[in-house]
């Protein structure tokens, strides 16, 4: 392995013969390493030699950017005697022939061949000693799905592929910043895996991105086929059960986590991006909460805290009330409960611990096998096995419950690492409530909080920001906010810039007296060239017509209802066709709005208490009492 690589760090040569040669050594005779071999310089008798990798290219773009350009279009090189070796003659070809977009020169084996392997076509010319090397990567790959394990109902379908330039073009489409920095390594020593550091300047720490530089420089290994390889070499605290890196196949969430000052890892061949720091809170925060309503995503953001909390401590608080602590149960749930145990011959602390390894058994087997079948072994088999093992007497019907509430909570964490150490500090907890019953219970529950205070992601403490305690950053992490108040940046983030400028909260429009929305506002503007709207001029010339038609009708119908005495409708009718139709043209305008106040309170206080009496449910009017009093007085 030595001589190879000493080879690989060997510089090309003017001789293509002796470059072929180096190129044997190093590749060997693979079937899959195409070489072709051809002569673009009729004058000059140059010869030229491609070698690229079947499968990983576009044979269509080599076809039409190198080769035929080449070997059709020699006459823009100059005469045989004019051609000098080296890298000027190179230079020539990059600028006359080759029609590719992205053109490069390389002057060692080992960088050729792993642009080569990549995917790229490489370029020998006889009398040169660089190769060029073309872009020209056009391998299959997977289309932008829907990811898998973060499903939404309202938000963007798309998600990360296996291709690394995919990704990084799906973040940049989110964030068209100048200052989005996308820094390329490459870790593996046989893989060569390409892998991307991407933040925002100005943003982000300072220390943090140069943190992430060592961890990943100091990377030794074979190959890195995943993300995951990276993640466990890496983190802060490889013995915890707590992820301190937070994984995610959307790229709107590491979109988000840019602009809050973190720092995203692409890794070739994989569609799991990873984004550090994190805190524990985050991963109970799911992309739904911030594209609903707020009081919709606090409302689902506090069903999973209890679905954490359900899934934790359930199986190991039944454990501990039904083995030592009966009398904390009430009377009636502890005798229902015994009933049911009472055919059960093993104890609790057994009786749980063996549903909840048949229970995991269950979800891997579903979770291995093909996606129909293995739905169908999940649901058939737990509900087989739990209806037969209740009926046989071997596990109570509230154990039964007591599981299935607690996978079922499992499920309502977003992110699967989460749940999956919430799943392995379930047993700790069982085996401390059934050894020692509250005393263990509370102990270990102890360790493990003291553990997950201790943590910290890249610098950062993983309980931040309720502990330490950040005021500033509490908009997000039990309830969400509406949007118009979360206007400043993470404590993380070394910029002092508002997220949202001032007075962004939403107001309804201001509207002046009388007028709506909702009518026509073409109606009340006046015209051009016209000085009035002529609905204006129209109600004014109508109200003093319509008020002394209906005043002479009204005043004989009140007027005999309020008076008592016989004269008063007598001499009422003479006085009035003869005093208003005088004063009806001149005076009523100006007078009418003065006189009715005076006339209205003019009533004797005996007149008053009739017409209460008659507007009174089970009242008279005036002329039925008179003829009342009538009748009594002959009678």
């Amino acid at each position: 392995m030595e001589p190879i690589q000493e080879l690989l760090q060997t510089r090309f040569l003017p001789d293509l013969a002796e470059n072929e040669k180096i190129l044997d050594k190093i590749l060997g005779h693979s079937s899959d390493l195409i070489r072709r071999e051809f002569v673009f310089h009729s004058q000059a008798d140059l010869r030229c030699l491609c070698i690229y990798a079947d499968g990983l290219v576009n044979m269509q773009m080599l076809d039409l950017s190198i080769l035929k350009p080449m070997m059709s279009w020699n006459a823009l090189l100059p005469e045989s005697g004019r051609v000098r070796p080296g890298k000027a003659l190179a230079k020539r070809v990059l600028e006359h022939l080759v029609t590719n977009a992205s053109v490069r020169t390389a002057t060692t084996f080992g960088e050729a061949i792993q642009a080569m392997l990549s995917g790229d076509s490489m370029l020998l010319i006889d009398g040169s000693d660089v190769a060029v090397i073309a872009a020209t990567r056009g391998y299959e790959m997977r289309s932008i799905d829907e990811p898998v394990t973060e499903p939404v109902v309202r938000g963007p379908r798309d998600g990360f592929t296996e291709n690394i330039r995919t990704n990084s073009a799906l973040i940049r489409r989110r964030l068209r910043d100048p200052l989005l920095r996308n820094e390329v390594v490459t870790i593996g020593e046989k893989s060569r895996t390409d892998i991307s550091i991407l933040y925002l300047e100005g943003t982000v720490k300072k220390g943090l991105v140069e943190e992430v530089r060592k961890r990943l420089q100091r990377i030794r290994i074979d190959g890195v086929l995943e993300s995951g390889y990276l993640e466990e070499l890496i983190e802060d605290a490889p013995l915890s059960p707590f992820t301190t890196v937070h994984s995610t196949e959307r790229p709107d969430r590491a979109a988000s986590a840019l602009l809050e000052g973190r720092v995203v890892i692409l890794t070739d061949n994989t569609p799991f991006a990873l984004l550090m720091p994190v805190y524990f809170w985050q991963f109970f925060q799911a992309s739904d909460d911030y594209y609903a309503r707020y009081w919709a995503g606090t409302f689902f953001r506090l069903i999973r805290y209890l679905a954490f909390v359900i899934s934790l401590t359930l199986p190991s608080l039944y454990v501990m009330l039904m083995s030592f602590h009966h009398e904390m149960i009430p009377t009636p749930l502890a005798l229902s409960v015994a009933a049911g145990r009472e055919s059960v011959p093993i104890p609790v602390f057994l009786e749980a611990l063996i549903m909840e390894l048949a229970f995991e058994l269950l979800k891997e087997a579903g979770l291995r096998l093909p996606r129909p079948v293995g739905q169908a072994v999940s649901i058939v088999g737990s509900l087989v096995i739990g209806q037969a093992a209740v009926q046989a007497g071997l596990v109570s019907p509230a154990m039964v419950i007591v599981v299935a509430l607690t996978g079922i909570s499992s499920f309502a964490i977003p992110n699967y690492a989460a749940s999956f150490s919430i799943r392995l500090l379930r047993f700790p907890l069982l085996i401390g409530a059934g050894t020692m019953g509250l005393l263990g219970f509370a102990a270990v529950f102890a360790m493990v909080v003291v553990h997950s205070l201790s943590l910290r992601s890249f610098g950062e403490s993983y309980m931040a920001p309720v502990t330490p305690l950040q005021p500033g950053d509490q908009k997000d992490i039990l309830i969400r906010v509406p949007w118009w108040k979360m206007d400043k940046n993470l404590h993380l983030a070394s910029s002092d810039e508002n997220r949202l400028s001032n007075n962004q909260k939403p107001r309804p429009p201001t509207t002046q007296v009388g007028e709506s929305l909702f009518e026509d506002r073409s109606q009340s503007k006046p015209q051009p060239g016209s000085k009035q709207n002529p609905e204006q001029k129209q109600t004014p010339k109508q109200e003093p017509k319509l008020k002394p038609k209906q005043e002479p009708k009204q005043q004989p119908k009140q007027q005999p209802k309020q008076e008592e005495p016989k004269q008063e409708p007598k001499q009422e009718p003479k006085q009035e066709p003869k005093q208003e139709p005088k004063q009806e043209p001149k005076q009523e305008p100006k007078q009418e709005p003065k006189q009715e106040p005076k006339q209205a309170p003019e009533p004797a206080p005996d007149e008053k208490r009739r017409v209460q009496q008659s507007s009174k449910p089970g009242g008279k009017p005036p002329k039925q009492d008179r003829a009342w009093r009538r009748g009594r007085r002959d009678t």
